[in-house]
C-alpha cells in the first residue's frame, strides 16, 4: 500500500486517524470492565500507574499524560488523596510547584490491578505475534513522539 494512493490509505475506515481513534473507543469498555467491582476506576489506575512508573510527579505532568485539563486532574488527585493513595508535597525550592507521590496503598493498588490489565492486553493482542506486538507498540510510540514534537497551527 502506498501513501500516494489516497483511496487505499485514507479511505474512511482505513485511515490511520480513524483506526487509532476507533481502537481507543473499543478498548475502553474492555478496560473498564476489568475495574468493575474494584476499588479503583480505570482513570484512577492509569494516573497511579504514571506515578508508579515515575513519568508523572506533578499535577501538570499528570494532566499532560492523561490529556485532561487542570480542573479535571485536580479533581482526580483530590479523590486519590482523600482515599490515601497519594500525597501532595509543596517543593521547597519552588513553592508554586506541588509534587504528588504514591503512598503504600497507592502502590498496592497499582500492583493489584497490573496483572489484570496485562491479561486484558494479552487477550486483545492474542492474534498478533510477539514481533507484531512489538512493532505495533514501536510504531505507535514513534507516532506519538512525532506528534508531540510537531507544533499545531
Amino acid at each position: 500500500m502506498s501513501f500516494k494512493d489516497d483511496d487505499l490509505c485514507f479511505a474512511a475506515t482505513r485511515s490511520p486517524g480513524y483506526l487509532i481513534r476507533r481502537a481507543a473507543q473499543l478498548v475502553v469498555p474492555h478496560a473498564e470492565a476489568v475495574f468493575k467491582d474494584q476499588e479503583l476506576t480505570l482513570s484512577q489506575w492509569i494516573a497511579l500507574k504514571f506515578m508508579y512508573q515515575g513519568v508523572a510527579d506533578t499535577s501538570v505532568s499528570l494532566s499532560h499524560l492523561l490529556g485532561h485539563n487542570s480542573g479535571a486532574t485536580t479533581r482526580l488527585i483530590d479523590q486519590l488523596e482523600e482515599r490515601g493513595l497519594l500525597t501532595r508535597t509543596r517543593r521547597t525550592d519552588d513553592r508554586r510547584v506541588v509534587n504528588i507521590e504514591l503512598t503504600k496503598a497507592g502502590i498496592a493498588g497499582v500492583q493489584k490491578m497490573t496483572p489484570k490489565m496485562s491479561a486484558l492486553w494479552k487477550s486483545l493482542l492474542a492474534d498478533f505475534t510477539d514481533g507484531e506486538t512489538a512493532m505495533l507498540i514501536s510504531l505507535l510510540a514513534r507516532l506519538v513522539d512525532r506528534l508531540e514534537r510537531t507544533e499545531t497551527g
